[in-house]
């Protein structure tokens, strides 16, 4: 699979590096950051996909049955004010790059499955062809699984918050438009104002509980332990 899968390289330029200045130079820099990092994940082969309605782990197969197993970080790219967050899957001891799934602000491309929450789905992109394939992955730990979406949640976050403040100053700025005349409504001389009080009101019914929604999720066992090898 190693054709299929390339490895992200920052971006490079026609121009030496010789001609540039230095100011040049620092503003073309990207640095790394790593936002999420688990040792060990398990990838599967999916099964071709018959609806639209979203992935089920159960689907897959035996979950003992995985084709890859090794390390997966999520990882933020900065070059000036643009950001961008790639999963890579890694393997454990070298760090050979097995595949890799860009993630944007849409978030599409880490999908969450129906009747687990160990459990996802990534569109794995090779940079050098451009095509695209889709793999299972699952963590033994609910909890890296959960950290997880946490640090592809945050990024997203991060990336939409520019805009929400330019609309935040927008309204801000609309709300500095003059006020409508307010009207008058004191008592004028003379006037006087009756008040008819009726009986008690009814005190409200208390609760008798939180509403049940729908049914539990279905439990799925969580990726095996043992190495294969």
């Amino acid at each position: 699979m190693d054709d299929l899968f390339g490895d992200i390289k920052p971006g490079s330029s026609s121009t030496s590096s010789a001609a540039k200045s230095p100011a040049a130079q620092t503003e073309e820099e990207e640095y790394e950051s790593v936002l999420f990092v688990a040792r060990e994940c398990y990838v599967y082969k999916l099964p071709a996909r018959t609806s639209t309605a979203g992935y089920k782990a159960g689907e897959w197969g035996d979950m003992e049955a995985f084709i890859w197993k090794g390390r997966c970080r999520v990882m933020e790219y900065t070059k000036g004010e643009s950001s961008r967050a790639v999963v890579r899957l890694e393997d454990s001891n070298t760090g050979e790059l097995f595949a890799q799934s860009p993630y944007d602000k849409t978030g599409k491309a880490v999908e969450a499955v129906l009747d687990s929450s160990r459990y996802f789905v990534l569109k794995v992109v090779d940079v050098k062809s451009g095509k695209h394939a889709y793999l299972g992955m699952g963590f033994q730990d609910r909890g890296e699984a959960f950290d997880f979406q946490v640090a592809l949640q945050d990024w997203q976050k991060r990336q939409r918050a520019p805009k929400e403040d330019f609309s935040q100053s927008n309204s801000s700025s609309s709300s500095s438009t003059p006020a409508a005349p307010k009207h008058d409504f004191s008592l004028k001389e003379g006037q006087t104002i009756s008040v008819r009080l009726g009986g008690a009101s009814a005190p409200p019914k208390k609760s008798t509980g939180p509403k049940e929604s729908g049914g539990p999720i279905p439990l799925l066992a969580p990726p095996p332990s043992v190495r294969k090898r």
